[in-house]
């Protein structure tokens, strides 16, 4: 029997979703927040897509949303010129970083210290969030806005994706590029893996997987559509893509084969995610909305519960349905 994909579906933004990230796995399960232009980023709990809150302060769309590993501190970026630091527990916001230009990329350090930041004024900047008061540590050399600053290797080393059509890789140190790639467009996304050191970077309808450390290309996949983002699963048996065409596409990591896709959204796709226990993966959309989808579809997890009902099954049905107990989750 086929399994059918029922995605739960996060409501409450008022305007496009474009950019999400789940915390690491704390001993109250793991955490989602999202970016949105409504100004307004949301907390959810990551596997139920329950709204917990939403970080009020920001007056302008809010381009770039993460959390710490621990769940903790919450970092956003934005186009009013700031980034902000909040405390993920209360929602209070802790504090504000001001920027020459609109603010798009925000990642913590593993011990969550400091703070890098990248935006249209096309400098990286690493603030040491113990020391809020001096004067940040700034790396140049992109040309165009910076879209994605990301620490690696350890928390030594950046790497940065520009509308440069570049993707280059910083010691922290020295504030020198190690490494450059070159594309014949803008990249569209970048994802840092640490286990295994991979990188994922889409650009037009290419996903391409890449060492970190060594910028060597592992593999690329072309998709059907226009991709925005793109996903690795922790196990790095398969990947998640998503973009212009409204669908969300799984592919095979080693054969590169496609192995589904769904159309859930009504708007393109700008990120998706993989939760850090590799159960479900988040998209976020042009449409307003979140949605969860179940790796593995069938499978008992979260609000998804896979019944056999009998008004469902009938002799000429060859589809099992595995509903969430609650399909629509508002903030």
């Amino acid at each position: 029997m086929a399994m059918r994909q029922t995605p739960l579906t996060c409501s409450g933004h008022t305007r496009p979703v474009v950019d999400l990230a789940f915390s690491g796995i704390t001993p109250y399960g793991y955490f989602l927040i999202s970016a949105c232009k409504d100004g307004k980023p949301m907390l959810r709990q990551g596997d139920t897509g329950d709204w917990i809150g939403t970080f009020l302060g920001h007056k302008g769309a809010v381009w770039g949303a993460t959390l710490n590993n621990e769940a903790t501190k919450a970092a956003t970026a934005a186009a009013d010129f700031t980034a902000k630091v909040w405390d993920a527990v209360t929602g209070d916001e802790v504090l504000t970083l001001a920027h020459k230009h609109i603010v798009k990329s925000v990642n913590f350090t593993q011990d969550s210290s400091c703070l890098l930041t990248g935006g249209n004024d096309k400098i990286i900047r690493i603030y040491d969030l113990n020391q809020p008061e001096a004067e940040p540590q700034e790396i140049t050399g992109h040309t165009s806005a910076i879209k994605k600053a990301l620490w690696c290797n350890n928390d030594t080393q950046i790497l940065s994706a520009a509308d440069d059509k570049t993707v280059r890789l910083w010691d922290r140190n020295s504030t020198e590029v190690v490494k450059q790639l070159s594309f014949d467009m803008s990249v569209s996304s970048m994802e840092y893996i640490p286990d295994g050191e991979v990188l994922v970077i889409t650009y037009g309808k290419t996903i391409a997987f890449y060492n970190a450390l060594s910028l060597d290309m592992i593999k690329t996949v072309d998709a059907p559509a226009s991709i925005h983002s793109a996903s690795l699963h922790p196990d790095k048996d398969f990947f998640v893509a998503g973009g212009d065409d409204f669908k969300l596409y799984k592919f095979d990591y080693g054969t590169k084969e496609e192995l589904e896709s769904y159309k859930g959204h009504f708007g393109p796709v700008h990120c998706v995610r993989f939760s850090p226990d590799g159960e479900l993966y988040a998209s976020g959309s042009e449409d307003g909305t979140l949605r969860l989808w179940q790796t593995a579809v069938g499978k008992t997890y979260g609000l998804w519960k896979c019944v056999l009902p009998e008004e469902l099954v009938s002799e000429n049905s060859d589809t099992i349905y595995c509903t969430p107990a609650a399909p629509e989750i508002k903030a």
